[in-house]
């Protein structure tokens, strides 16, 4: 096993055009402490300004629109409001030192009409329910059956996203990732669990990814390729979402990403916030040889896991998430394998500053 100082996780990385202090990445997570109109708040800069060693903070996710909505207080990235706020978050970490990219969000069926403009029914690929309950002004409701997209729709979801990537530029993010992975919208157009199509976006594998990469490309119309990241969860079942062939369906994704030169794969290996091992045959290893950008290993490490991984080079980046809720500093906390704060999972969503910027450092502040 090797030790701290033979290791390079603790290193400069270049990912692109970006060089980052070490190979350490804030996972994105979902904290519900957005102010009214979805609007970042001031809180949320001091919560990641705090967090800014690491080598990267990819944000919790933010929605593109109205429409792709699915808790409460969750921040959109839509409004000049919300860029606003945006820009006094990517200011402070860039106080820091640290670099942040901004993960782009739409739900899809994850959500529920009391989250949506007017009362409106969820979107979806097709009109299937998803079995489990979303965080509303309510509490916890059961999610409803949405309604499918038309394919007159979808030029105007893309555009969202496109719109939303210029959005994250001029609130001074330093890239952007795409949300594809734990059954939100373009996860739901992957798995044939979820897509029942017929047209152009449904039955093949070419065609129910086809949504996810012209996404892509609309973002890389925005930015340059070495800022454009995308996450999946390929054997993840989280948000009821399931393919009947993962393997086949997520190298062609992994290539297909590949071959558009984009920066960065993140993968949630497992299942996304539990067990590492899902008993599958389709190993997700076999994804790293095929894209050539930087390969992000994501989910349940321990710092002796990411060091052994960083040790057989099967990630480039290694991305932690609870642990980064409860300890601020957590690069130095690993670098010198320092006692680690417990995250209180009570304050996990909403709330105020406690178990959100409350946590101590090493140095007792």
């Amino acid at each position: 096993m090797p030790d701290h100082d033979t290791s390079d996780l603790f290193s400069p990385y270049q990912l692109g055009s970006l060089t980052l202090a070490n190979r350490i990445v804030m996972a994105p997570l979902t904290r519900s402490r957005a102010g009214a109109g979805d609007v970042p708040t001031p809180l949320m800069a001091a919560y990641y300004a705090q967090r800014a060693s690491a080598g990267l903070i990819i944000s919790e996710a933010s929605q593109i629109s109205p429409q792709g909505k699915g808790y409460i207080q969750t921040p959109g990235i839509y409004s000049e409001a919300q860029v606003a706020g945006w820009r006094q978050v990517t200011a402070a970490v860039h106080d820091q030192g640290g670099k942040i990219v901004c993960q782009l969000w739409h739900v899809g069926r994850i959500s529920h009409p009391d989250l949506q403009e007017d009362g409106a029914l969820p979107v979806a690929p097709s009109a299937v329910k998803a079995v489990g309950q979303v965080f509303t002004g309510q509490g916890m409701v059961d999610m409803v059956t949405p309604r499918a997209l038309t394919l007159e729709e979808i030029p105007g979801i893309i555009a969202d996203y496109r719109q939303a990537a210029r959005n994250a530029k001029a609130a001074g993010f330093d890239g952007v990732q795409i949300h594809a992975a734990n059954g939100y919208l373009l996860d739901q157009f992957l798995r044939d669990k979820t897509n029942l199509r017929t047209d152009a976006y449904g039955g093949s594998i070419e065609n129910r990814v086809r949504l996810l990469l012209e996404v892509t490309d609309a973002l890389l119309e925005v930015w340059d390729k070495d800022r454009v990241g995308v996450r999946i969860a390929p054997l993840s079942p989280a948000n009821d979402i399931a393919d009947s062939d993962p393997e086949p369906l997520f190298t062609y994704v992994t290539r297909q990403l590949s071959a558009r030169g984009i920066g960065f794969l993140d993968v949630v290996e497992g299942v996304t916030g539990g067990p590492r091992e899902t008993g599958h045959r389709f190993q997700l290893a076999t994804l790293r040889p095929l894209f050539k950008g930087t390969y992000i290993g994501n989910n349940g490490y321990s710092r002796e896991l990411a060091l052994a991984t960083r040790a057989a080079d099967h990630a480039d980046l290694i991305a932690f998430g609870k642990l980064f809720i409860a300890n601020p500093d957590l690069v130095e906390r690993l670098r010198l394998d320092a006692p680690l704060n417990v995250p209180d999972q009570a304050t996990f969503y909403g709330g105020d500053e406690h178990g959100y910027t409350d946590y101590s450092f090493l140095d007792g502040h």
